[in-house]
């Protein structure tokens, strides 16, 4: 009977509801040399002699769309960043600049305040040291913000965290970039394809 009694109880303590519940973190992808060349200026008179294109990213598919009317999420030119939203873009993205480190965020906090494109305001703001960049003004050399990253939500409702790791063709150390390598990203992200806001499985 006490043989009975031991085995009746293991098997209660092991039943399904009682299992532990195993996450792992979410696959980071690395998305290397993004050519996005900002519009060719005059230094003398102001103008723009070429305007380029933006180039837009899905997550999701982890590829570039056709065309602004295609399926993306955002949408890079020079320095700029746009989501695919409002001023920008058919669809309701959105995104903001986090501090903190890109590793560290397990998940994207109810605080957190996505924004959409506006014709007043980016929801990544543009310039030195307001969104994802510094910009130096005796180098001339474009460098991702220390302690900063992006988070976004794409067209599909799934939350991204993405980290921008070089501005330079193949992602060079600032003290050997060519700065006629500008404008191709080098970025990490890592999405959650099922809505949650945790980076688990």
């Amino acid at each position: 009977m006490p043989t009975l009694l031991v085995g009746l109880a293991f098997m209660i303590s092991c039943s399904e509801d009682d299992s532990p519940i195993i996450t792992t973190p979410l696959e980071v992808i690395t998305v290397e040399n993004i050519h996005a060349p900002n519009d060719v200026i005059d230094r003398t008179s102001g103008e723009v002699v070429q305007q380029n294109p933006f180039r837009y990213f899905s997550f999701e598919k982890n590829a570039l769309a056709e065309s602004v009317d295609g399926n993306w999420d955002i949408g890079f030119k020079g320095t700029t960043i746009i989501v695919n939203s409002g001023s920008s873009g058919p669809g309701n993205a959105s995104g903001m600049v986090m501090e903190g480190l890109f590793s560290e965020l397990a998940e994207v906090p109810e605080s957190a305040t996505l924004r959409q494109d506006t014709e007043d305001e980016l929801a990544i703001p543009s310039g030195s040291g307001n969104g994802w960049y510094n910009y130096n003004n005796s180098t001339h050399l474009v460098s991702p913000r220390p302690g900063r990253f992006l988070v976004f939500q794409t067209n599909a409702g799934n939350y991204v965290k993405m980290e921008i790791l070089s501005y330079y063709r193949d992602n060079p150390p600032m003290d050997e970039v060519d700065f006629n390598t500008g404008g191709y990203y080098t970025f990490d992200y890592v999405l959650q394809p099922n809505g949650r806001r945790a980076f688990d499985n």
